[in-house]
């Protein structure tokens, strides 16, 4: 059997090295037998594809595949970004299948396993799916396949979530870039829907992500922050390959980070939404979010790095909100699965609310704070599982660091320092699919963060 590990979000692997016919069908089967296994030959399940180089050509080989097994496919008709997949998972009571490598490059295709609840599969999920890799799994009834068009209850619900009306009284300039991404087609098209005018470029997908990432950070968005810059009263938004992750510019062509975009949903979901509960953030997301829920009398739930874990926790304890630091959240009442569309959306109606700039309502954010936050990440690779063990081991033990007293540690990712200026932190964690060790930094001074990177 070839190597196929599923990761933090499905399984990715090289199109035509790792990812090819054979080992596509060996997923499916053992996904097939997941779902018999535990819900039996009449659950459904929907198969979405993202723009990737032969993402619509595996999904249409999975769907004919299920429907051998006995199983009743849906598959999308287009294009359909992984929020809109999951939620109509949720109200369809149904398994599904997305094929996408996220954010990865251009070469990459992978495969998520999306259950019925909606959100990431957790690692009991994808630990039996790897056990079935190897395993027989005998058709048991012949199934069909139909084609499906997967927007319009994705749209229904987002419009009983946001207040579009506020949005078209905004006084802003809205640029989106469609980075090529699955979200074209969508994040445009509730927009229009609601008669809200916005300019855009990259509206069309390409398999190479014109040259670029599909990843929505200051380094891939360049020409949308040179729009920005140049149009008076604008903000910038633009989403990850398959839509489930936001990247905003503001009106000074500055990247916000998704530290400080969760922190002002929070206050604009209790403060206008009226929501009660907490928040679930990651492990590696910012003290900025403890010190604005302490301020909103908010309890704070962290989990490891990784939206499987905070979709867990979404689930247990229906918070208001729940984020990572990397560009995903989701809200209550929405699905336990990071949604870029609807944190684009809630960036826009949080401004519209408090009729105030994005730029506002960062400083407002940092005063509340009482200091800005800065956060940098360098990735150490090491050549072996043992190296790193060593290193996360000399952390545990460590109780100085940078001249500065360790006040507590955290475990539940690798080893988390917290230090005595109360503003600053070192996360040291493996990552789960190479030899790497992923340092995290957070402190109040960009001089801080330099001396604790050397």
């Amino acid at each position: 059997m070839t190597n196929i590990k599923f990761g933090t979000d499905g399984w990715r692997a090289v199109i035509g090295v790792d990812f090819t016919a054979e080992n596509a069908e060996l997923v499916t089967r053992a996904i097939a037998k997941y779902v018999f296994d535990n819900f039996g030959i009449y659950k459904k399940i929907l198969v979405g594809y993202d723009p990737r180089n032969m993402a619509k050509e595996f999904a249409n080989q999975c769907a004919e595949s299920l429907a051998n097994f006995g199983f009743r496919v849906l598959i999308g008709n287009k294009v359909v970004p992984t929020p809109v997949l999951a939620y109509n998972a949720k109200i369809k009571d149904a398994c599904a299948i997305m094929f996408t490598a996220s954010h990865n490059p251009p070469e990459y295709l992978g495969i998520k396993f999306i259950p019925d609840y909606a959100g990431p599969a957790t690692s009991d999920i994808t630990d039996e799916i790897v056990a079935n890799l190897d395993k027989e799994f005998v058709p048991k009834i012949k199934g069909c396949v139909k084609e499906v068009d997967f927007a319009p209850r994705y749209f229904e619900h987002i419009k009983s979530l946001i207040n579009f009306k506020k949005i078209r009284d905004l006084d802003k300039n809205i640029i989106f870039d469609g980075l090529y991404s699955a979200t074209i087609g969508y994040f445009d098209k509730l927009l229009c829907g609601e008669d809200i005018k916005y300019s855009s470029i990259h509206m069309m997908h390409d398999v190479n992500f014109g040259g670029g990432m599909p990843e929505p950070k200051p380094k891939y968005l360049s020409e949308l922050i040179e729009m920005v810059k140049k149009t008076p009263n604008a903000i910038g938004f633009a989403n990850d390959g398959d839509g489930d992750r936001f990247g905003v510019i503001n009106e000074n062509g500055e990247y916000v980070t998704p530290n400080e975009i969760i922190a002002i949903l929070l206050l604009h979901l209790k403060k206008h939404k009226n929501m009660d509960g907490c928040i679930v953030k990651t492990v590696g997301a910012s003290l900025l979010l403890d010190k604005i829920a302490e301020k909103c009398g908010v309890d704070v739930i962290e989990t490891a790095v990784g939206f499987k874990h905070v979709g867990e926790a979404m689930r247990k304890f229906n918070p208001i909100i729940g984020g990572e630091e990397s560009g995903g959240l989701s809200i209550r009442g929405h699905i336990p699965e990071k949604d870029g569309i609807l944190a684009n959306l809630l960036v826009l109606e949080a401004m519209a609310y408090e009729n105030k700039t994005l730029c506002q309502l960062q400083e407002e954010l940092h005063q509340m704070a009482g200091c800005k936050f800065y956060n940098d990440r360098v990735d150490l690779k090491l050549e072996t599982r043992e190296e790193i063990e060593k290193v996360i081991d000399k952390f545990k033990t460590t109780d100085e660091f940078a001249g500065m007293k360790v006040l507590r540690k955290d475990f539940k990712d690798g080893v988390k320092l917290y230090l005595d200026d109360n503003t600053s932190w070192i996360l040291v964690r493996p990552s789960g699919t190479e030899p790497l060790l992923r340092i995290y930094f957070e402190s109040d001074s960009l001089d801080k963060i330099e001396k604790f990177k050397k």
